[in-house]
């Protein structure tokens, strides 16, 4: 398999297995797409990681693959395409990239899907589809624009360039940088943090987040609204107030 799912204590990674670039070439998009909705359904998975290995996470699409499609097959395919990337962005629990070498073109993309980014500080991150007369095609356009402001956005789509990870980190395309040889670790160590969160507050807070960067104020403000009247149907939030007056703040357990 080009892709795997490893469970172990409520965390879930989702690790690229594709030597020696992880290149995402069409059975891979498939099986990511697979492998999400599995992380989805399954109660043993409480946070996710996607992880490319030690060197690199994702290097792009398959471009040997893509040089014989003409124009009716990827008509045929491009809706697959996005619809495997937006599989791993709507998992309703925490998802952390690990990011290690290059995250370029649909690399970057799929790391764009995860709610928190920690990069190895030798990564190299970019969509430089341009540069192939291309456009990125699995959601680039729309959630780097999202993430880091649509001038920075146009800046990195239009040069193709590649950006460095103290640049990423600066411009807001990764959340952390941390020496290579740490960064599976301090995912997993975000990761498993919240696996011991309450799950529902956890889906809840995801969805009103990622749903309000959808629509107006108003619309945020009523997904809001709703989900946070709904918890207080939930053990989780019983289980909460009641340590947080009996024992104080942060004390509570969840699972």
């Amino acid at each position: 398999m080009t892709v795997n799912l490893e469970v172990s204590a409520g965390v879930g990674t989702i690790r690229l297995d594709r030597p020696p670039m992880n290149a995402l070439d069409i059975a891979t998009q498939d099986r990511l797409k697979e492998l999400a909705e599995e992380a989805t359904r399954r109660d043993d998975v409480r946070a996710v990681i996607v992880y490319g290995g030690e060197k690199v996470f994702a290097a792009g699409a398959d471009i040997k693959e893509m040089q014989d499609m003409d124009h009716a097959a990827m008509v045929l395919r491009s809706r697959a395409l996005q619809d495997s990337f937006t599989a791993i962005a709507r998992i309703p629990k925490p998802v952390v990239a690990a990011v290690t070498g290059y995250a370029l073109g649909g690399g970057c993309e799929l790391a764009l899907c995860a709610d928190y980014r920690i990069a190895a500080d030798n990564a190299k991150l970019g969509q430089p589809e341009i540069l192939l007369g291309l456009i990125p095609g699995a959601g680039g356009t729309q959630r780097l624009a999202r993430l880091v402001g649509p001038s920075k956005a146009k800046d990195l789509i239009f040069t193709g360039r590649m950006v460095k990870a103290e640049e990423a980190l600066t411009i807001g395309l990764v959340d952390r940088v941390v020496p290579a040889a740490e960064v599976y670790e301090q995912a997993h160590a975000w990761a498993a943090r919240l696996a011991q969160g309450p799950a529902l507050a956890l889906r809840a807070a995801k969805e009103a987040v990622d749903t309000g960067l959808e629509t107006d104020i108003d619309t945020g403000l009523a997904v809001e609204r709703t989900w946070f009247a709904g918890l207080f149907a939930t053990e989780d939030r019983e289980r909460g107030m009641r340590s947080f007056v009996e024992e104080g703040p942060g004390k509570a357990k969840f699972l």
